[in-house]
């Protein structure tokens, strides 16, 4: 049977930066969508016991295969000295040595290479049986073109959508596929508002 979600987070880290949302959507249905392992360990620690919680081990693409998908080694992040190094996951090996910088030293040898189950959104919403999400929210380093893009919004409700902007047209750079992602949005109902540098609010008009 399809379910209303309140809160769907692909790319939830370890959840450290949510608990105000989770305290918002406690009585609601919570899926946690995050591939990096010592991330989804967390997860499982803290939330795998909590009835309103689902979390989700893959990572969201616009096909449905298994590839490999690239990560901070996990004995890297303090020698590093960043540690939202923790969250810049991604099927991109060169998104992740993008962000190589004076004071974020990373190397081809701090990069963990895992093969992942990547799923399209819509396999997400039948693995969950999801009828409508309240928030969407994406942190997806670079991804959250492809997967918006593939959205079938006639098919799926969603009244929040909350993405990370910086990454659209590559790493740290925003151009055309952005352009085009807010034109689809707004055609589909949704008024736009820049909440930072960083991140897009799209709520859906009534």
């Amino acid at each position: 049977m399809l379910t209303d979600f309140g809160l769907v987070v692909i790319g939830a880290h370890s959840g450290i930066y949510l608990k105000d949302l989770f305290e918002e959507y406690s009585n609601k249905k919570i899926l946690l969508v995050e591939p990096v392992p010592y991330n989804f360990e967390i997860l499982q620690n803290e939330y795998s016991k909590k009835k309103n919680f689902y979390l989700s081990n893959n990572a969201v693409l616009d096909t449905n295969k298994e590839q490999d998908f690239f990560y901070i080694k996990k004995n890297s992040i303090s020698k590093l000295g960043k540690h939202w190094a923790t969250g810049i996951g991604s099927f991109d090996k060169n998104h992740i040595l993008n962000h190589k910088g004076k004071r974020f030293k990373v190397t081809e040898e701090d990069i963990q290479k895992e093969k992942v189950e990547f799923l399209t959104f819509k396999n997400l919403l039948k693995k969950f049986s999801i009828k409508s999400i309240e928030n969407l929210r994406l942190d997806v380093e670079g991804a959250e073109y492809l997967i918006l893009n593939s959205i079938d919004f006639s098919e799926i409700e969603i009244n929040q959508i909350f993405f990370e902007s910086k990454h659209f047209d590559g790493t740290f750079t925003e151009g055309q596929n952005l352009k085009k992602m807010k034109e689809k949005l707004i055609l589909n109902g949704y008024s736009l508002k820049q909440v930072d540098k960083e991140n897009i609010l799209a709520i859906k008009k009534n």
